[in-house]
C-alpha cells in the first residue's frame, strides 16, 4: 500500500513538472507571439510614417507654385521688383542677362497690396476681355462635347458590327495622337470651311475630340444588359433607353469627362496662335505669356484669377471625378 502511494505521488509529480513546463512554454509562446505583433505593428506604424512624410513632401513641392503665385499677386510693385527684377533685367540689346546672385523667394509679402489686382480688374480692361474669351471659347466646347459624345457612345454601345469596330479603333487612334500632330489638317479645313479666324476654327475640333467618345464608351458598356432588355421589355423606345438609363448610369463618367474636357482647352495655346489670328479673340492661356517684364506684378494677379475657375471646378467636381473613375457604369465595382 505504501509503494502505490509512493509510485502515484511520482506520477502525480512527473505530471505537476510537465503541466508547469507546458504552462511556461505556452508564456514564452505568448510572449514571443506579442513581441513578434508589436513589431509588425512599429513597423506598420514606421512605413505609415516614412510614406506619408514622403507624400507630404512631394505636396509641397507640386503646391509651392501655386501658393507662390497667390502670395506674390498681393505685393507691391516695388516689392515684386526687388525680389524678382534680375530675372527679368535685359541688356542695352535687348538680351537677357546672366542672373549672378540669388532670387529671394518670398510667401509671406512685407505688406499685403491690392493694387495688382486693382489694376487688372478696373483700369486694364483688356485682362478681362482675355478672361471673357477663355469662358466663351471653353464653354461651348465643353457643353457639345459632351452631348455628341454621349450620342455617339450610345450607339458604339447598342449597335455591333464590323464598322463600328473599325470607326471605334479610329477614334482611339485619334485619340493618342497629340494635338500638334492634326494641327495643320484641321488648319486646312478651316480654310476650305472659310471659319480661320473665327471662333468656329476652336469650336468645331472641340466639340467632335473623340476623347469623350471612348471615356463614355467604356462606361456604357459595362451597363448591364439586363437592365436594357427588361427597359425594353417594359416598352422603352431607344431614346428613352438613352435618356432614363444611360445617362443617369453613367453622370460619374460625364461630370469626369467635362472636368477633364475643360482643364485641357482652358490651358489652349497652340489651337488660338494658330487658327486665330485676331489678336482681340485670344483667350486668356495666351496672354498670359506677353505679359512684359514690366507687369511682372500684374502677371501673378492675372495667374491666380486665371487659375481660380479650374481650381473651383476641381474642388467641385472632386467626388464626381473620383466615383466615374471608380464606378463601372453607374455601379460601384
Amino acid at each position: 500500500m505504501k509503494k502505490k502511494n509512493i509510485e502515484r505521488s511520482a506520477v502525480l509529480q512527473q505530471k505537476a513538472v510537465k503541466h508547469g513546463r507546458a504552462v511556461k512554454r505556452d508564456r514564452l509562446d505568448r510572449k514571443y507571439s506579442r513581441g513578434r505583433i508589436q513589431g509588425r505593428r512599429a513597423w506598420s506604424g514606421f512605413k505609415i510614417a516614412l510614406a506619408t512624410c514622403v507624400a507630404a513632401v512631394f505636396a509641397f513641392l507640386f503646391l509651392m507654385p501655386i501658393v507662390l503665385t497667390i502670395s506674390n499677386s498681393f505685393m507691391s510693385g516695388a516689392e515684386i521688383s526687388a525680389n524678382y527684377g534680375s530675372v527679368f533685367a535685359t541688356s542695352d540689346s535687348g538680351g537677357r542677362v546672366y542672373v549672378a546672385e540669388k532670387v529671394n523667394l518670398k510667401f509671406i509679402p512685407d505688406m499685403v497690396s491690392f493694387s495688382q489686382y486693382a489694376t487688372v480688374l478696373f483700369r486694364s480692361p483688356e485682362y478681362l476681355l482675355k478672361f471673357w474669351n477663355s469662358v466663351i471659347l471653353v464653354g461651348p466646347i465643353v457643353a457639345f462635347q459632351l452631348l455628341v459624345a454621349s450620342l455617339a457612345s450610345f450607339g458604339f454601345t447598342r449597335y455591333r458590327g464590323r464598322l463600328r469596330e473599325i470607326i471605334f479603333f479610329t477614334y482611339i487612334i485619334l485619340m493618342l495622337m497629340p494635338y500638334q500632330v492634326t494641327l495643320v489638317p484641321n488648319y486646312l479645313v478651316s480654310d476650305w470651311l472659310n471659319i480661320l479666324d473665327t471662333k468656329w476654327a476652336i469650336w468645331l475640333p472641340g466639340i467632335f475630340s473623340p476623347f469623350a467618345v471612348f471615356l463614355l464608351t467604356k462606361f456604357m458598356r459595362r451597363i448591364p444588359t439586363s437592365t436594357i432588355e427588361a427597359a425594353q421589355i417594359d416598352g422603352a423606345g431607344e431614346w428613352q433607353i438613352y435618356r432614363r438609363i444611360c445617362m443617369p448610369l453613367c453622370r460619374g463618367a460625364l461630370c469626369s469627362a467635362a472636368i477633364l474636357v475643360f482643364i485641357d482647352y482652358w490651358n489652349m495655346v497652340e489651337q488660338p496662335l494658330i487658327l486665330m489670328r485676331d489678336e482681340e479673340m485670344h483667350p486668356l492661356s495666351v496672354f498670359l505669356s506677353k505679359i512684359n517684364e514690366g507687369e511682372i506684378g500684374l502677371a501673378f494677379a492675372v495667374a491666380t484669377i486665371y487659375m481660380v475657375p479650374t481650381l473651383l471646378v476641381f474642388l467641385y467636381g472632386e467626388e464626381y471625378l473620383v466615383d466615374g473613375i471608380t464606378s463601372q457604369g453607374g455601379i460601384k465595382g
